[in-house]
């Protein structure tokens, strides 16, 4: 469907993960470009155990939209199929086990000694298992129900969720997204003393491995002068919610000469990170505890029927300018705006060590036709090449492992990982963490009931 073609309508818009606390992020975003992006219906789905907080959001949307004034019709239902008939977009933010099985993604590495967290190490690679599979049959009923439809997927770990898509899915219309370029971008604006729409960045690496090659301020390239800037001492560190603000050391900072972002941290100052999260978990307050805090606040405001904004304290959740990315990647599509956003898409040669049909994160022109990368972006500089090639290997064989359910494939991924990268503790740790969540893991219940019986064996 062309874009002229797409003008001729409103928007039919679903959302699956509907109830999730970041809801109220997209429909404010809807609401915001309604002008822009016409959305007459507007579907949030989500399965039997998350009802309730679907409810909850749902009847908070409905009171936003009522008090915006626009003709947008918000739509509940635990049936996807029915969701998904002819839509236009679909984006994803679902959570396969729901925050209990994150608890268990950061604390059981832990408990071994390695970094606990729900998009990096063991805990990333977890999450992908759980959650691909599930992806993956969602783009099956898009083929079939809406093939026309744009699947913009932010359910992390993203990288990995494209990666299987790209590879695996049978509906290629997919960009995946994320909230980490887009804030880099507010900090930059924010210490040039700038309007944010002044400021464009070349993006290239990964997800949650991006690095901003090149700043423009208006055009023009101040890369120089925001490393000068974010390494002087009167200059606080770039973080996010979610993430702890360790400073850079200044001279390997200055030596980068790209910007990394604020994920970075785990692999450049591993020790510090790991322990602060063990500190966390001695006390029982994992950044996954933290979040439950924050959600159960956030749903008792949501509840409160006189609440018709989006309230501040979803700030704290740590998806910031999550609904300016998703809406800006549909209202560039839809109205073939050409607006440059770093996506996650098929590389197609923009990054010259991966293979064409890999996902890398990148800064695109997303028109009508999808994201097409921006010419400047170019390869990394040699020092992040190693790094951000270890972290692809262990995307795709985490992609693999869920898609597959194959052991070997998964024990691959775990030990190829840098924040692992130990064979024995490794393996022990791949094994409690497929029973841990074996629930949700039926691709590897054949391997999941032979790691119990020799282990009722040994005890």
């Amino acid at each position: 469907m062309g874009v002229n073609d797409m003008e001729k309508k409103p928007l039919k818009i679903v959302t699956i993960g509907g109830g999730s606390s970041y809801t109220p992020e997209l429909v404010e975003g809807l609401i915001k470009r309604y002008d822009e992006m016409p959305v007459s219906d507007y579907w949030l789905v989500d399965i039997e155990d998350g009802k309730e907080k679907l409810e909850i959001v749902g009847a908070l949307a409905k009171r936003m939209v009522e008090k915006a004034g626009v003709p947008m019709n918000i739509h509940l239902t635990l049936d996807r199929r029915e969701a998904l008939k002819d839509a236009d977009f679909v984006t994803t933010q679902l959570r396969v086990g729901l925050l209990k099985a994150r608890c268990k993604d950061e604390r059981i590495p832990l408990s071994h000694g390695f970094l606990g967290q729900e998009t990096n190490g063991a805990g990333g690679l977890f999450k992908a298992l759980r959650t691909v599979p599930v992806i993956l049959d969602i783009a099956k009923d898009m083929k079939e129900l809406c093939p026309n439809a744009w699947l913009i997927n932010f359910t992390n770990p993203a990288g990995i969720v494209t990666e299987a898509l790209l590879r695996y899915g049978v509906h290629k219309k997919v960009i995946g997204v994320c909230n980490v370029p887009i804030g880099l971008e507010y900090s930059f604006a924010d210490i040039l003393g700038v309007d944010k729409d002044k400021i464009t960045v070349d993006f290239a690496g990964l997800n949650h491995m991006v690095y901003a090659e090149r700043v423009y301020n208006d055009g023009k390239d101040v890369t120089d002068e925001v490393i000068r800037i974010l390494t002087s001492p009167d200059t606080k560190s770039q973080t996010m919610a979610n993430i702890k603000d360790l400073g850079w050391d200044v001279a390997t900072f200055k030596a980068f000469g790209v910007i990394p972002c604020p994920y970075h941290r785990y692999y450049y100052k591993t020790k510090e990170m790991l322990n602060d999260e063990l500190e966390g978990f001695k006390s029982g307050k994992t950044r996954a505890e933290v979040v439950m805090e924050v959600e159960k606040k956030l749903f008792e405001m949501y509840k409160d029927v006189n609440l018709q904004d989006k309230p501040e304290e979803l700030a704290k959740r740590g998806g910031a300018h999550y609904s300016d990315v998703a809406c800006n990647v549909i209202n560039g599509i839809y109205n073939d705006k050409n607006t440059i956003i770093a996506v996650n898409t098929k590389n197609n040669g923009t990054l010259k060590q991966f293979e064409d049909e890999s996902a890398v994160e990148v800064s695109c022109y997303i028109g009508k036709n999808g994201p097409v990368p921006v010419e400047t972006v170019t390869d990394l500089p040699i020092f992040a090449q190693g790094l951000v090639g270890q972290i692809k290997a262990f995307e795709r064989l985490a992609a693999e492992a869920a898609y597959t359910g194959n052991y070997n494939t998964a024990l691959l991924a775990m030990v190829t990982n840098p924040l692992i990268a130990d064979d024995v503790r490794g393996r022990k740790l791949l094994n409690e963490m497929l029973v841990a969540h074996k629930d949700y893991l039926p691709q590897f219940k054949d391997v999941i009931e032979k790691i119990e019986m020799v282990e009722r064996a040994e005890f």
